[in-house]
Formats: C-alpha cells, structure tokens, sequence
C-alpha cells in the first residue's frame, strides 16, 4: 500500500509560483513512476507532468510545458512540480499519483491540494 500526502497549494497572484511536493509512505520509491494531475473546476482531471523511476525522463502537458519542473527526491521519497509563470487557468486541485508499470492509470493517489491562481 502506498500512500500519498500533498503540500504546498494555495493562493497566489498571477505570474507568481508555488512548488507542490508529494511524500509517499512506501519504502521501494525507486520502483514507481510518478506524475502530477489536476482538476479545474467543472472539468475533468487531466495529466500534467510525469517523471521516470530513475528521473532521467520528464513528461509535460503542452499547456505546462516551459512553465512547470517535476522532479524527484528518492531519499526523501518525495516528487515536487515547481510551478512557474502561473495563470488563472492553472487554478485546480493538484494530486499526486504513482505506478509501478504505467501513468495511464496509476494506481495510487493522493488526497489533493488546492492552487489558487488570482488574475
């Protein structure tokens, strides 16, 4: 069982930025991928960045691309999303996910954190 606990949302100005982390409770964190999805309000939730097990392979959605780091701290059992440039349209819920084979439906998730992101 893996559990995963979220930090870091909340308000901020647009053009500001916040960083997400997300700790796991799970000793093999080496063996999962990992990835970060949101949920704007009224929409459906929607990748955002994925990191590889060893962190040498990042994936990013378009409208992210250039403005959000994802990375990883396998000592800390922790994966951060450094979100830069904000925008109004970024405000969501953030959660955190991982899998051992596959981002396609990750099978852990965590409870979420709210982003903010004021015009």
């Amino acid at each position: 069982q893996v559990q995963l606990v979220e930090s870091g949302g909340g308000l901020v100005q647009a053009g500001g930025s916040l960083r997400l982390s997300c700790a796991a409770s799970v000793r093999t964190f080496t063996f999962y991928l990992l990835a970060w999805f949101r949920r704007a309000p009224g929409k459906e939730r929607e990748f955002v960045a994925s990191i590889s097990r060893n962190g040498g392979v990042t994936n990013y959605a378009d409208s992210v691309e250039g403005r959000f780091t994802i990375s990883r701290d396998d000592a800390k059992r922790t994966v951060y999303l450094q979100m830069n440039s904000l925008k109004p349209e970024d405000t969501a819920v953030y959660y955190c996910a991982a899998d051992p084979i596959s981002m396609s439906t990750p099978h852990y998730w965590g409870q979420g954190t709210q982003v903010t992101v004021s015009s």
